[in-house]
């Protein structure tokens, strides 16, 4: 069974995007749990209203609950206090895909901030970009780039106890991920057809 907590944060999390005007992409979460391991992840994108699918320009959120986390919060709710407070690793990622072209990436970085929004005690860190390059059998080159931000936040007895604690963070959160996304998509990229267009083309 599931602990409520992390379901609170998720459901916070949802309230927070939908409330910043974002569109939840269509077939877009998921919720998986590693047999093997134990772990559990939830995610979910969203873009901005009005964007086609697949939206050019989206915030891919990853929440990951480590074994380790849920037998933390498990001894603390029957009164074992853990070693370790558990913790819940945040990824927010942008990705700008069905470029036509290999993008500028520091143009793309100099619209984005060298640091996330504070969550729980600590600022999500920005990671290296990714690019990737499709070869389609139209003979065209894809390319896709992704910019994340990263964290991990420790959930002391305080966010235990009431985890509501957060929601004004994952709020802003959300806020600044739709700003973001906003002066990304500003941005003069060369962006190929939406791919049920194309197909018609």
């Amino acid at each position: 069974m599931i602990d409520h907590i992390l379901l609170d944060l998720i459901g916070a999390l949802r309230d927070a995007f939908e409330g910043a005007l974002l569109e939840q992409q269509a077939v877009e979460e998921r919720f998986q749990v590693d047999v093997f391991l134990g772990d559990l992840s939830f995610e979910t994108s969203y873009s901005l209203p009005g964007e086609r699918s697949p939206a050019r320009v989206r915030a891919d959120v990853t929440l990951d609950w480590p074994t380790w986390s849920q037998s933390a919060y498990r001894s603390w709710s029957i009164g074992e206090p853990p070693s370790e407070p558990p913790e819940l690793i945040v990824e927010l990622a942008f990705r700008l895909q069905r470029l036509a072209e290999t993008p500028d990436t520091p143009k793309v970085l100099a619209v984005l901030d060298e640091e996330g929004p504070e969550l729980g005690a600590e600022r999500l860190e920005r990671a290296a970009p990714t690019l990737e390059q499709t070869f389609e059998r139209t003979g065209e080159t894809v390319s896709s780039l992704e910019v994340a931000y990263q964290g991990a936040v420790r959930l002391e007895e305080s966010l235990l106890e009431d985890p509501s604690r957060l929601d004004e963070q994952i709020a802003d959160l959300a806020r600044w991920a739709a700003s973001a996304l906003v002066r990304l998509t500003d941005l003069e990229l060369p962006f190929l057809p939406p791919e049920e267009d194309s197909e018609h083309a």
